[in-house]
C-alpha cells in the first residue's frame, strides 16, 4: 500500500499517512527482532568481543579447553552414531511399509511415526529404569538368571545414548523416504526388469539414486537435532561424564553462579552450535536443490510391490517386536514404575500403589505448580505465537512489501537453531541488560518458547494463506470495506484450521519442552519436563516417572484432539 502526503488547510504538507501494510510490516519486524534477532546477535556478540574488543584468540583459547573440546568431540561421535543407525533404521522401514506387500502396513505407518510424539528424555529414564547396570529390572532379571554380576547392557555409555536418540529421530529418515518411495514412478523399473536387470541392480541403479536426496535429507535433519539434544544425554551421560554441547553449556551456566567465565564458554559453545546448524541446513538444501533426478511425473502411480512371500509373516512379527521394544516397553515401565512404592520392588500388583498420583496431582505443590506452569506457558505461548503468526504470515505471503525478505529470515531462523541458544540468548537479553529483568520468572520461558516455536506457527498460517484468493480481499476493499475489516471478516475465519493446528503444533511440544526451560527455571517456574528431569535427579524415581505418566497421557489426549478437530474442519 502507498504512501500519500496529504495538504493540510493552511497549504503546508503533513506526515505521510502510513497505510495498514507498514503497520503490519513494522509490527513483525518488531516482534522477531525482540524475540529472536537480539538474543542471538547477543550470544555472537558475547563469543567474540571481550571488553568491547573483538578477540578471536580468546574463542580457540575456550575452545581448547579440555571440557569444551571433550564435549565437541562427543557431541560429533553422538550425533554421528545417530545420524548412521537412524538412517538405516528409517530407510529399512520406509522400504517395508512402500515397497513391500508387508501385511498391515497401513497401521504400522503409523505405530512408526508414534515417537514423534514422545519425549525422549522420558524414553530415557525408562531405558534408565531397564538397563542401568545394577538397579535396572533387565540387567537384574539378566544377572540373577545366569547368576552374574555382569550386567547385559550398560546404557550410561556411548552405544546406550546413542541407541535411545535412535529410536526417536527415525522418523525423520522414515517419512522422508516413504513419501520419495511411495511418489516415485514404478515404469522405471519395471522397465529395467523387463531389460533383464536383477533386483540388485535395479535397487543400486534406480532405486537408490532416485531416494537418495531424501535419503541424506532426512540423515542432516537426524544430524542437527542429535547435536542439540539435551534430555537424553542430562538423564544417561553426565551421570558417568559424558557432556555433550547442550549438557556442558546447562552446567556452565547453573554450577559457576553466573560469573563471566561460565557465561563466556557458554556463548563459545552455542556459537559452535549455531554455526554447525547453519552448515548442516545448508548442506541440505543443497542435497535437496541439485535436482538430478525427477521422480514425480504428474501423474498417479500405484508403486510396484516386492512379493515377501514366505518373509511376509517374520518381517511383520519383526516390525511389531521392535514397536514392542522401543514404545510399549518404556512407556509401560513409566506408568508400571510410577505406581511402585519404592523404586527397586519388584513389579508385582502387591508392590503398587495410586499415592504417587495423588500426592504428584493434589497434594505436592512442585509437581502441582510444575503441571499449571506447563499448561499456562503452553497456553499463553500457543495463543501469542499463534495470532503473531498470522501477522507475520499474511506480510510474507499476501503483502507486496520491501523487507518481508526479512521477516521469512528471523522466522525461520529458531527453526534451526537449538533451544539451549534460545535459551541462552534470551537470558543474556532479558536479565536486566537493556533494563527489563524477568530472569527466574515465567515470563522469560514463554518470551523463549514464543521465540522457538514462532517457525511452526509461520509455517501453518503461510500454508493457510496460500490458499486464499487474492480476489476475496479486493472484492472486500471495493464493497468499501477497511483492510482491517477484510482481515476480520474474510481472512481470519478462512485460515482459521491453519490457526488451530498452529496453536496446536506449539501446545503440545510446549507441554514436553525441557531443554528451554531447564536453562530459564526459577524456584517457582518449574515445567512439567523440567520437574521430571530434577526430580530423577534427586532420586526421586517413583515420582519423576508417576509425573512422566501424567506428562505422556497429556500429550496423547492432545494428539488425539488435534486429529478429532482436524476431521471436524475438514467436514466443514
Amino acid at each position: 500500500m502507498s504512501t500519500t502526503i496529504l495538504p493540510s488547510a493552511e497549504g503546508s504538507s503533513v506526515l505521510p499517512r502510513v497505510g495498514t501494510a507498514q503497520i503490519l510490516l513494522g509490527l513483525s519486524i518488531g516482534i522477531l527482532v525482540v524475540v529472536v534477532a537480539v538474543p542471538v546477535l547477543l550470544i555472537l556478540f558475547n563469543s567474540f568481543w571481550v571488553n568491547g574488543q573483538f578477540n578471536a584468540l580468546d574463542v580457540v583459547k575456550v575452545l581448547s579447553q579440555g571440557e569444551t573440546y571433550q564435549a565437541l568431540l562427543n557431541s560429533l561421535i553422538l550425533a554421528g552414531g545417530v545420524t548412521i543407525t537412524g538412517t538405516t533404521v528409517g530407510t529399512v522401514f520406509a522400504w517395508l511399509v512402500s515397497r513391500t506387500d508387508l501385511p498391515f502396513k497401513g497401521v504400522m505407518k503409523v505405530l512408526f511415526l508414534i515417537p514423534f510424539m514422545l519425549p525422549s528424555f522420558i524414553g530415557a529414564l525408562a531405558w534408565k529404569m531397564l538397563l542401568s547396570p545394577r538397579a535396572g529390572y533387565i540387567n537384574r532379571l539378566f544377572m540373577d538368571f545366569f547368576d552374574t554380576d555382569t550386567p547385559l547392557f550398560d546404557i550410561y555409555s556411548y552405544g546406550g545414548i546413542i541407541a535411545i536418540e535412535t529410536m526417536y529421530l527415525f522418523p525423520f529418515v522414515f517419512i522422508q523416504v516413504s513419501g520419495a518411495l511411495e511418489r516415485m514412478d514404478p515404469t522405471l523399473e519395471e522397465s529395467a526388469r523387463i531389460s533383464g536387470a536383477s533386483l540388485f541392480t535395479i535397487t543400486r541403479k534406480i532405486t537408490i539414486p532416485l531416494v537418495l536426496p531424501s535419503v541424506v535429507s532426512g540423515a542432516l535433519l537426524i544430524a542437527l537435532y542429535s547435536m542439540a539434544h539435551f534430555g537424553t544425554v542430562a538423564v544417561l551421560g553426565v551421570e558417568v561424564g559424558i557432556y555433550n554441547i547442550p549438557t556442558l553449556i546447562y552446567e556452565k551456566i547453573h554450577q559457576s553462579a553466573g560469573s563471566f567465565t561460565s557465561i563466556r564458554t557458554a556463548t563459545v559453545l552455542a556459537t559452535v552450535l549455531v554455526i554447525t546448524a547453519a552448515f548442516i541446513l545448508w548442506l541440505q538444501n543443497r542435497v535437496l536443490s541439485r535436482g538430478h533426478y525427477q521422480i514425480i511425473t504428474g501423474k498417479s502411480f500405484r508403486p510396484t510391490e516386492l512379493k515377501l512371500r514366505g518373509l511376509r509373516i517374520p518381517l511383520l512379527i519383526f516390525c511389531l517386536a521392535y514397536i514392542g521394544f522401543t514404545i510399549v516397553l518404556p512407556t509401560a515401565t513409566i506408568f508400571c514404575v510410577g505406581f511402585l512404592k519404592t523404586y527397586g520392588l519388584p513389579i508385582a500388583l502387591e508392590n503398587m500403589t495410586l499415592h504417587n498420583f495423588e500426592y504428584i496431582l493434589f497434594e505436592w505443590d512442585l509437581t502441582r505448580g510444575a503441571i499449571v506452569n506447563s499448561l499456562l506457558l503452553g497456553f499463553s505461548a500457543a495463543v501469542i505465537t499463534m495470532f503473531a503468526g498470522v501477522i507475520i504470515s499474511y506480510v510474507i505471503v499476501k503483502m507486496r512489501v520491501r523487507g518481508k525478505g526479512i521477516l521469512e529470515f528471523l522466522g525461520m531462523l529458531p527453526f534451526s537453531v537449538p533451544g539451549s541458544v534460545i535459551a541462552l540468548g534470551t537470558m543474556l537479553a532479558w536479565s536486566g541488560k537493556f533494563g527489563i529483568n524477568i530472569y527466574n520468572t515465567a515470563w522469560i520461558i514463554l518470551v523463549a518458547y514464543i521465540a522457538r516455536y514462532m517457525a511452526f506457527s509461520l509455517k501453518a498460517n503461510s500454508a493457510a494463506l496460500e490458499q486464499v484468493h487474492d480476489s476475496l480481499v479486493e472484492a472486500a476493499r471495493a464493497s468499501g470495506a477497511s483492510m482491517w475489516q477484510a482481515l476480520r471478516d474474510i481472512v481470519i475465519p478462512l485460515v482459521r484450521p491453519g490457526m488451530l493446528a498452529a496453536f496446536f503444533l506449539i501446545f503440545l511440544p510446549a507441554l514436553r519442552e525441557l531443554t528451554v526451560s531447564v536453562m530459564l527455571y526459577g524456584p517457582t517456574t518449574r515445567t512439567i519436563g523440567v520437574a521430571i528431569y530434577t526430580l530423577n535427579e534427586d532420586g526421586e524415581t517413583v515420582y519423576a516417572a508417576a509425573l512422566a505418566g501424567v506428562a505422556l497421557v497429556l500429550i496423547v489426549t492432545g494428539e488425539g484432539l488435534i486429529k478429532r478437530l482436524f476431521k471436524i474442519g475438514m467436514k466443514k
